[in-house]
């Protein structure tokens, strides 16, 4: 499978094809047969947004991981509020991706204690209860720890890898033929996570999307800049930087 907006549509019309309904994380009991779509936002909110959009034009509903702790974006700037909530306002979800790196030192409890601090914060930035939560580059032990967090569905629960048929892209790769595996129809219930930063109109390579990724950094910080200095392009134009 590549990784392109057309190729993505057509995993969203094989898996409806192969009878799995759209499901999440908080109603999949309901359905004998479906699939979790999750979406891990590392680095782009941009992307987030063009991802929620065309799932919602396929009629799909999906949960959208985003990060509190990262140097990529901020939740709580006004730009990143706008892509949020027009993400929730397509009818998905958005839930908390934890980093347990961003912190240094505590045991289990502390990092329960994170989570649901952080989770606290995002929802009233959000307006709109967080009930969700995985973990972004987990540790073994966290992944190994199945840990109960009150009040919300951890996203790496056994019972999502045990019960699931976990697929993943993971750094830009599918580990096992996910087109192939939703074809034999052998599991009634997938749970598949993708990366909207991967994914693009055309097919690029891993060193394009990352290469493009950096290179608009300096367009959005210009643009930034421009908001707060007057006549900015008379002090320095951005083809000059």
């Amino acid at each position: 499978m590549s990784f392109t907006y057309n190729d993505y549509r057509k995993l969203m019309t094989l898996l409806r094809d192969n009878g799995y309904a759209f499901a999440n994380y908080h109603n999949f009991a309901e359905h004998k047969r479906c699939v979790i779509m999750r979406h891990d936002v590392d680095n782009s909110l941009p992307q987030a947004v063009r991802m929620a959009e065309l799932e919602a034009e396929n009629g799909v509903q999906s949960t959208f991981f985003v990060l509190l702790r990262t140097d990529f974006y901020n939740v709580a700037s006004a730009s990143a509020q706008k892509m949020l909530r027009r993400i929730l306002a397509l009818g998905h979800e958005i839930g908390l991706h934890f980093d347990e790196k961003a912190y240094e030192g505590g045991d289990a409890e502390d990092m329960i204690r994170r989570i649901l601090r952080e989770k606290d914060i995002l929802s009233a930035l959000l307006d709109t209860e967080v009930t969700t939560v995985s973990m972004h580059r987990p540790s073994k032990a966290a992944l190994e720890a199945n840990e109960k967090i009150p009040g919300m569905v951890n996203s790496y629960g056994e019972g999502f890898f045990h019960n699931f048929k976990y697929m993943s892209d993971s750094r830009r790769r599918w580990r096992e033929p996910v087109e192939s595996i939703i074809c034999a129809g052998e599991h009634d219930r997938l749970h598949i996570l993708t990366h909207p930063f991967w994914y693009h109109n055309d097919e690029e390579s891993i060193a394009e999307s990352v290469g493009a990724f950096v290179r608009s950094a300096r367009h959005e910080r210009y643009l930034q800049m421009a908001e707060n200095i007057t006549d900015i392009d008379s002090i320095i134009k951005e083809e000059n930087i």
